[in-house]
Protein backbone atom coordinates (compact mmCIF):
# COMPACT_ATOMS: atom_id res chain seq x y z
CA UNK A 1 0.00 0.00 0.00
CA UNK A 2 0.45 3.43 -0.53
CA UNK A 3 1.45 4.83 3.03
CA UNK A 4 -0.03 8.36 2.90
CA UNK A 5 -1.34 10.91 6.25
CA UNK A 6 -5.11 9.14 5.82
CA UNK A 7 -3.16 5.80 6.05
CA UNK A 8 -1.38 6.72 8.85
CA UNK A 9 -4.17 8.32 10.94
CA UNK A 10 -6.34 4.84 10.32
CA UNK A 11 -3.75 2.23 10.44
CA UNK A 12 -4.75 -0.82 13.07
CA UNK A 13 -2.95 -0.72 16.34
CA UNK A 14 -1.65 -4.19 17.18
CA UNK A 15 -2.65 -5.93 20.42
CA UNK A 16 0.35 -6.47 23.05
CA UNK A 17 1.74 -10.53 23.05
CA UNK A 18 0.32 -13.22 25.23
CA UNK A 19 2.25 -12.63 27.78
CA UNK A 20 1.61 -8.76 27.87
CA UNK A 21 4.70 -7.59 26.48
CA UNK A 22 4.63 -5.17 23.28
CA UNK A 23 4.08 -5.95 20.00
CA UNK A 24 4.53 -3.79 16.56
CA UNK A 25 3.78 -3.89 12.95
CA UNK A 26 5.30 -2.86 9.84
CA UNK A 27 3.96 -1.21 6.76
CA UNK A 28 6.03 -0.81 3.50
CA UNK A 29 4.95 1.48 0.94
CA UNK A 30 4.61 0.35 -2.51
CA UNK A 31 5.83 3.20 -4.54
CA UNK A 32 9.79 3.58 -2.34
CA UNK A 33 10.95 0.57 -1.56
CA UNK A 34 12.14 0.30 1.79
CA UNK A 35 10.09 3.05 3.41
CA UNK A 36 7.99 2.20 5.65
CA UNK A 37 6.11 2.03 8.72
CA UNK A 38 6.42 0.74 12.09
CA UNK A 39 3.52 0.73 14.63
CA UNK A 40 3.55 -0.41 18.28
CA UNK A 41 0.56 -1.49 20.65
CA UNK A 42 1.53 1.41 22.94
CA UNK A 43 0.54 3.63 20.05
CA UNK A 44 3.74 4.68 18.83
CA UNK A 45 3.60 5.05 14.79
CA UNK A 46 7.56 5.74 13.27
CA UNK A 47 9.04 5.95 9.61
CA UNK A 48 11.37 3.65 8.78
CA UNK A 49 13.71 3.16 5.75
CA UNK A 50 15.55 -0.02 5.52
CA UNK A 51 17.81 -1.46 2.59
CA UNK A 52 20.78 -4.14 2.31
CA UNK A 53 23.97 -3.13 2.96
CA UNK A 54 27.01 -5.56 2.70
CA UNK A 55 24.57 -8.39 2.21
CA UNK A 56 22.75 -7.52 5.73
CA UNK A 57 19.75 -4.92 5.59
CA UNK A 58 19.80 -1.54 7.57
CA UNK A 59 16.96 -0.45 9.45
CA UNK A 60 17.22 3.21 10.25
CA UNK A 61 14.49 5.40 12.01
CA UNK A 62 13.66 8.26 10.59
CA UNK A 63 11.28 9.64 13.26
CA UNK A 64 7.96 9.73 14.80
CA UNK A 65 4.70 10.86 13.00
CA UNK A 66 4.20 14.18 14.65
CA UNK A 67 7.64 15.04 14.24
CA UNK A 68 7.89 14.50 10.46
CA UNK A 69 4.82 14.39 7.94
CA UNK A 70 4.70 12.18 5.75
CA UNK A 71 6.13 14.04 2.81
CA UNK A 72 9.38 14.95 5.09
CA UNK A 73 9.52 11.09 5.86
CA UNK A 74 9.66 10.31 2.54
CA UNK A 75 12.43 12.98 1.57
CA UNK A 76 14.67 11.89 4.55
CA UNK A 77 13.77 8.13 2.97
CA UNK A 78 14.99 9.13 -0.51
CA UNK A 79 18.62 10.43 1.16
CA UNK A 80 18.93 7.39 2.72
CA UNK A 81 18.86 5.16 0.06
CA UNK A 82 20.38 7.71 -2.48
CA UNK A 83 23.22 7.23 -0.16
CA UNK A 84 23.79 3.75 0.11
CA UNK A 85 23.22 3.84 -3.63
CA UNK A 86 26.37 5.98 -3.91
CA UNK A 87 28.61 3.42 -1.84
CA UNK A 88 27.82 5.37 1.52
CA UNK A 89 26.75 2.79 4.82
CA UNK A 90 24.33 6.34 6.49
CA UNK A 91 23.80 3.95 9.66
CA UNK A 92 27.91 3.08 9.66
CA UNK A 93 28.18 7.13 8.71
CA UNK A 94 26.00 8.32 11.55
CA UNK A 95 27.79 5.49 14.34
CA UNK A 96 31.34 7.26 13.06
CA UNK A 97 30.58 10.58 13.71
CA UNK A 98 29.25 9.67 17.04
CA UNK A 99 31.83 8.17 18.44
CA UNK A 100 34.50 11.12 17.22
CA UNK A 101 32.47 13.13 19.55
CA UNK A 102 32.82 10.73 22.56
CA UNK A 103 34.17 13.13 25.58
CA UNK A 104 36.07 10.96 28.29
CA UNK A 105 32.91 10.87 30.66
CA UNK A 106 30.87 8.73 27.74
CA UNK A 107 34.69 6.54 27.06
CA UNK A 108 35.36 5.89 30.76
CA UNK A 109 31.23 4.84 31.96
CA UNK A 110 31.43 2.62 28.75
CA UNK A 111 34.86 0.99 30.14
CA UNK A 112 33.44 1.02 33.46
CA UNK A 113 30.77 -1.37 32.30
CA UNK A 114 32.99 -4.00 30.42
CA UNK A 115 34.53 -3.94 33.97
CA UNK A 116 31.91 -5.90 36.54
CA UNK A 117 34.30 -7.76 38.72
CA UNK A 118 36.06 -4.35 40.13
CA UNK A 119 35.49 -4.13 43.60
CA UNK A 120 34.47 -1.50 45.42
CA UNK A 121 37.38 -0.04 46.68
CA UNK A 122 38.83 0.09 43.11
CA UNK A 123 35.90 1.56 41.33
CA UNK A 124 35.87 4.16 44.36
CA UNK A 125 40.07 5.02 43.17
CA UNK A 126 38.89 5.11 39.79
CA UNK A 127 35.81 7.75 40.47
CA UNK A 128 38.37 9.35 42.37
CA UNK A 129 41.02 10.25 40.06
CA UNK A 130 38.26 10.83 37.25
CA UNK A 131 37.35 13.93 39.28
CA UNK A 132 40.40 15.07 41.24
CA UNK A 133 42.61 14.86 37.93
CA UNK A 134 40.63 15.00 34.82
CA UNK A 135 37.66 17.25 36.37
CA UNK A 136 37.89 19.72 33.63
CA UNK A 137 38.39 16.91 30.78
CA UNK A 138 35.10 15.52 31.38
CA UNK A 139 33.29 17.00 28.33
CA UNK A 140 36.72 16.79 26.37
CA UNK A 141 36.19 14.31 22.95
CA UNK A 142 39.00 11.81 23.52
CA UNK A 143 40.03 12.77 20.19
CA UNK A 144 41.13 16.62 21.34
CA UNK A 145 43.23 15.23 24.72
CA UNK A 146 46.64 15.16 23.55
CA UNK A 147 50.08 14.11 24.61
CA UNK A 148 51.03 17.57 25.11
CA UNK A 149 48.14 17.80 27.67
CA UNK A 150 48.82 14.97 29.25
CA UNK A 151 52.56 15.43 30.29
CA UNK A 152 51.35 18.65 31.71
CA UNK A 153 48.56 16.79 33.97
CA UNK A 154 50.98 14.56 35.16
CA UNK A 155 53.90 16.76 35.75
CA UNK A 156 51.28 19.36 37.73
CA UNK A 157 49.87 16.15 40.09
CA UNK A 158 53.12 14.91 40.70
CA UNK A 159 53.71 17.95 42.87
CA UNK A 160 51.12 17.10 45.10
CA UNK A 161 51.66 13.08 44.71
CA UNK A 162 53.39 11.01 42.50
CA UNK A 163 51.79 8.08 43.41
CA UNK A 164 48.82 9.68 42.88
CA UNK A 165 49.56 10.69 39.40
CA UNK A 166 50.88 7.79 38.27
CA UNK A 167 47.63 6.33 39.67
CA UNK A 168 45.13 8.58 37.75
CA UNK A 169 47.62 8.14 34.38
CA UNK A 170 47.34 4.79 34.39
CA UNK A 171 43.05 4.74 35.07
CA UNK A 172 43.58 7.42 31.48
CA UNK A 173 45.64 4.60 29.85
CA UNK A 174 43.03 2.09 30.41
CA UNK A 175 40.06 3.81 29.44
CA UNK A 176 42.39 4.78 26.05
CA UNK A 177 43.00 1.56 25.29
CA UNK A 178 39.67 0.54 25.68
CA UNK A 179 38.59 3.23 23.65
CA UNK A 180 40.91 2.22 20.84
CA UNK A 181 39.34 -0.87 20.03
CA UNK A 182 35.75 0.08 21.09
CA UNK A 183 35.34 2.76 18.56
CA UNK A 184 36.26 1.88 14.67
CA UNK A 185 35.49 3.18 11.22
CA UNK A 186 33.66 1.11 8.99
CA UNK A 187 36.97 -1.05 8.38
CA UNK A 188 37.89 -2.12 11.92
CA UNK A 189 40.33 1.06 11.81
CA UNK A 190 40.18 2.81 15.47
CA UNK A 191 39.13 6.55 15.60
CA UNK A 192 41.82 7.42 17.68
CA UNK A 193 46.13 7.35 16.10
CA UNK A 194 47.60 6.32 19.12
CA UNK A 195 47.04 6.60 23.40
CA UNK A 196 48.61 9.69 24.01
CA UNK A 197 49.43 8.00 27.81
CA UNK A 198 52.30 6.18 26.42
CA UNK A 199 54.13 9.64 26.14
CA UNK A 200 54.88 8.97 29.74
CA UNK A 201 56.78 5.56 28.63
CA UNK A 202 58.51 7.16 25.70
CA UNK A 203 59.83 10.32 27.59
CA UNK A 204 60.52 8.35 31.03
CA UNK A 205 58.26 10.07 32.59
CA UNK A 206 56.40 7.84 35.26
CA UNK A 207 57.45 8.91 38.39
CA UNK A 208 59.92 5.74 40.74
CA UNK A 209 57.24 5.23 43.43
CA UNK A 210 58.95 3.19 46.20
CA UNK A 211 57.12 0.91 47.92
CA UNK A 212 56.01 1.92 51.20
CA UNK A 213 57.54 -0.29 54.31
CA UNK A 214 56.62 1.63 56.77
CA UNK A 215 55.25 -0.22 60.24
CA UNK A 216 54.56 -0.11 64.00
CA UNK A 217 58.02 -0.61 65.44
CA UNK A 218 58.18 -2.73 68.96
CA UNK A 219 58.99 0.59 70.88
CA UNK A 220 55.99 2.05 69.73
CA UNK A 221 53.85 -0.85 70.10
CA UNK A 222 52.75 0.82 74.07
CA UNK A 223 52.54 4.41 73.57
CA UNK A 224 50.55 3.59 70.34
CA UNK A 225 48.12 1.13 71.96
CA UNK A 226 47.66 3.75 74.65
CA UNK A 227 47.21 6.39 72.63
CA UNK A 228 43.83 4.34 70.58
CA UNK A 229 42.41 4.13 74.08
CA UNK A 230 42.24 7.89 74.71
CA UNK A 231 40.10 7.31 71.23
CA UNK A 232 35.87 8.35 72.21
CA UNK A 233 34.96 6.23 69.87
CA UNK A 234 34.66 2.42 71.00
CA UNK A 235 33.87 1.05 67.38
CA UNK A 236 36.74 3.01 65.81
CA UNK A 237 39.01 1.88 68.29
CA UNK A 238 38.23 -2.23 68.63
CA UNK A 239 38.34 -1.28 64.36
CA UNK A 240 42.30 -0.57 65.00
CA UNK A 241 43.16 -3.50 67.27
CA UNK A 242 41.60 -5.77 65.01
CA UNK A 243 43.59 -4.86 61.59
CA UNK A 244 46.50 -5.30 63.68
CA UNK A 245 45.85 -8.03 65.51
CA UNK A 246 44.58 -10.08 61.73
CA UNK A 247 46.72 -8.25 59.01
CA UNK A 248 43.13 -7.76 57.45
CA UNK A 249 43.19 -5.36 54.86
CA UNK A 250 41.23 -1.83 55.55
CA UNK A 251 38.00 -3.03 53.89
CA UNK A 252 38.38 -6.40 54.58
CA UNK A 253 37.68 -5.12 58.41
CA UNK A 254 35.73 -2.67 57.79
CA UNK A 255 32.79 -4.25 55.65
CA UNK A 256 32.86 -6.96 58.49
CA UNK A 257 29.53 -8.73 59.18
CA UNK A 258 28.43 -11.20 62.17
CA UNK A 259 27.25 -13.61 59.52
CA UNK A 260 31.23 -13.57 58.78
CA UNK A 261 31.54 -14.70 62.48
CA UNK A 262 31.76 -17.74 63.92
CA UNK A 263 31.65 -17.87 67.45
CA UNK A 264 31.06 -21.95 67.49
CA UNK A 265 34.02 -22.44 65.31
CA UNK A 266 36.00 -19.14 66.51
CA UNK A 267 36.99 -18.17 62.91
CA UNK A 268 36.34 -14.91 61.01
CA UNK A 269 35.77 -15.90 57.50
CA UNK A 270 36.05 -12.95 54.09
CA UNK A 271 34.96 -14.01 51.21
CA UNK A 272 35.24 -10.82 48.85
CA UNK A 273 38.86 -11.10 48.74
CA UNK A 274 41.08 -9.31 46.81
CA UNK A 275 42.56 -12.57 44.96
CA UNK A 276 39.27 -13.88 45.21
CA UNK A 277 40.55 -16.90 47.59
CA UNK A 278 38.29 -17.24 50.46
CA UNK A 279 40.17 -16.07 53.44
CA UNK A 280 39.34 -17.86 57.14
CA UNK A 281 41.29 -16.75 60.10
CA UNK A 282 41.06 -18.71 63.66
CA UNK A 283 40.55 -16.00 67.04
CA UNK A 284 42.72 -15.76 69.44
CA UNK A 285 41.82 -14.54 72.85
CA UNK A 286 42.07 -11.49 72.42
CA UNK A 287 40.57 -11.43 69.25
CA UNK A 288 37.40 -13.63 70.64
CA UNK A 289 37.13 -10.99 73.82
CA UNK A 290 36.58 -8.32 71.12
CA UNK A 291 34.35 -9.80 69.09
CA UNK A 292 32.51 -11.26 71.68
CA UNK A 293 31.79 -8.13 73.33
CA UNK A 294 31.06 -6.12 70.06
CA UNK A 295 28.67 -8.75 69.52
CA UNK A 296 27.11 -8.19 72.74
CA UNK A 297 26.44 -4.42 72.35
CA UNK A 298 25.36 -4.66 68.24
CA UNK A 299 23.16 -2.91 66.96
CA UNK A 300 24.10 -3.54 63.00
CA UNK A 301 24.76 -6.24 60.86
CA UNK A 302 28.23 -4.79 60.73
CA UNK A 303 30.49 -5.22 63.09
CA UNK A 304 31.29 -1.73 63.02
CA UNK A 305 28.96 -0.04 62.20
CA UNK A 306 28.69 3.41 60.67
CA UNK A 307 26.18 6.43 60.72
CA UNK A 308 27.01 6.61 56.98
CA UNK A 309 25.33 5.82 53.70
CA UNK A 310 27.15 2.62 53.28
CA UNK A 311 26.34 1.75 56.85
CA UNK A 312 29.61 0.34 57.96
CA UNK A 313 33.23 2.24 59.10
CA UNK A 314 35.30 3.81 56.57
CA UNK A 315 38.84 4.57 56.82
CA UNK A 316 38.89 6.56 59.93
CA UNK A 317 41.58 9.25 58.96
CA UNK A 318 40.03 11.65 62.31
CA UNK A 319 40.89 8.68 64.51
CA UNK A 320 44.22 7.94 62.79
CA UNK A 321 45.67 10.93 63.01
CA UNK A 322 44.88 11.60 66.59
CA UNK A 323 46.56 8.58 67.53
CA UNK A 324 49.09 9.73 65.51
CA UNK A 325 49.80 12.86 67.65
CA UNK A 326 48.85 11.44 71.16
CA UNK A 327 51.32 8.48 70.32
CA UNK A 328 53.82 10.27 68.04
CA UNK A 329 53.61 6.86 65.76
CA UNK A 330 52.85 8.36 62.45
CA UNK A 331 50.91 5.06 60.94
CA UNK A 332 48.54 3.70 58.04
CA UNK A 333 45.76 1.39 57.89
CA UNK A 334 48.17 -0.70 55.47
CA UNK A 335 51.07 -0.07 58.07
CA UNK A 336 49.00 -2.30 60.94
CA UNK A 337 49.02 -5.21 58.35
CA UNK A 338 52.95 -4.50 57.55
CA UNK A 339 53.32 -4.88 61.04
CA UNK A 340 51.46 -8.16 61.45
CA UNK A 341 53.31 -9.78 58.74
CA UNK A 342 57.02 -8.75 60.23
CA UNK A 343 55.46 -9.77 63.93
CA UNK A 344 54.44 -13.10 62.44
CA UNK A 345 57.84 -13.76 60.27
CA UNK A 346 59.81 -12.75 63.01
CA UNK A 347 58.09 -15.72 64.93
CA UNK A 348 59.50 -17.81 62.52
CA UNK A 349 55.92 -19.16 61.97
CA UNK A 350 55.74 -21.58 58.86
CA UNK A 351 55.81 -20.52 55.20
CA UNK A 352 52.51 -21.65 53.73
CA UNK A 353 50.68 -20.79 57.44
CA UNK A 354 52.24 -17.34 57.27
CA UNK A 355 50.83 -17.12 53.49
CA UNK A 356 47.57 -18.18 54.53
CA UNK A 357 47.25 -15.39 57.44
CA UNK A 358 48.10 -12.80 54.90
CA UNK A 359 46.00 -14.89 52.29
CA UNK A 360 49.00 -14.57 49.77
CA UNK A 361 48.76 -16.60 46.69
CA UNK A 362 51.86 -17.55 44.47
CA UNK A 363 50.94 -18.33 41.24
CA UNK A 364 54.38 -20.01 40.46
CA UNK A 365 54.50 -22.49 43.35
CA UNK A 366 52.75 -25.82 42.01
CA UNK A 367 52.99 -27.27 45.16
CA UNK A 368 50.67 -24.64 46.72
CA UNK A 369 47.60 -25.86 44.92
CA UNK A 370 47.65 -29.47 46.19
CA UNK A 371 48.19 -28.19 49.96
CA UNK A 372 44.42 -29.00 51.78
CA UNK A 373 44.98 -26.33 54.77
CA UNK A 374 43.08 -26.45 57.61
CA UNK A 375 42.45 -23.64 59.49
CA UNK A 376 42.83 -25.02 62.80
CA UNK A 377 46.84 -25.11 61.91
CA UNK A 378 46.50 -21.16 62.34
CA UNK A 379 45.20 -21.38 65.76
CA UNK A 380 48.78 -21.66 67.19
CA UNK A 381 50.34 -18.94 65.42
CA UNK A 382 47.56 -16.56 65.07
CA UNK A 383 47.67 -16.70 68.99
CA UNK A 384 51.41 -16.35 69.35
CA UNK A 385 51.35 -13.23 67.47
CA UNK A 386 48.52 -11.79 69.72
CA UNK A 387 50.89 -12.88 72.75
CA UNK A 388 53.50 -10.67 70.64
CA UNK A 389 51.56 -7.67 70.21
CA UNK A 390 49.89 -7.98 73.91
CA UNK A 391 53.63 -8.37 75.52
CA UNK A 392 55.19 -5.54 73.63
CA UNK A 393 51.90 -3.22 74.50
CA UNK A 394 52.57 -4.18 77.92
CA UNK A 395 48.96 -6.04 78.47
CA UNK A 396 50.33 -9.21 79.30
CA UNK A 397 54.03 -10.06 81.16
CA UNK A 398 57.08 -10.84 78.99
CA UNK A 399 55.92 -13.94 76.95
CA UNK A 400 57.99 -16.90 76.02
CA UNK A 401 56.28 -16.82 72.62
CA UNK A 402 58.98 -14.04 71.75
CA UNK A 403 62.34 -14.18 70.06
CA UNK A 404 65.40 -14.13 72.30
CA UNK A 405 66.43 -10.14 72.55
CA UNK A 406 63.27 -9.01 70.67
Amino acid sequence: MRITKSFVDKVEIPAPKPDGSAAQAFYRDSAIAGFGLRVTSGGAKSFIVEKRVDGRVKRKTLGRYGNLTVEQARKEAMKFLGKVASGVDPIREVQEKRAQRVTLKDAFEDYLATRKNLKPNTLNDYHRSMREMFKDWQSKPLKDISRDMVLSRHAEYGQRSHARADNGMRILRAVFNHALQRYQDASGKPFLVANPVNVLSHQRAWYKVEKRQSLIKDHQLKPWYDATLQLNNQTTRDYLHLVLLTGLRRTEAATLTWDQIDFHDKTITITATKNSRIHCLPFSNAIEALLSRRFKERSSPYVFPSDAERGHLSEPRTAINRVAKLSGVEFTLHDLRRTFITAAERLDIPAYALKRLMNQKDPNDVTEGYIIFDVERLRVPMQKITNFFLTKAEIIPHSSTEEPGA
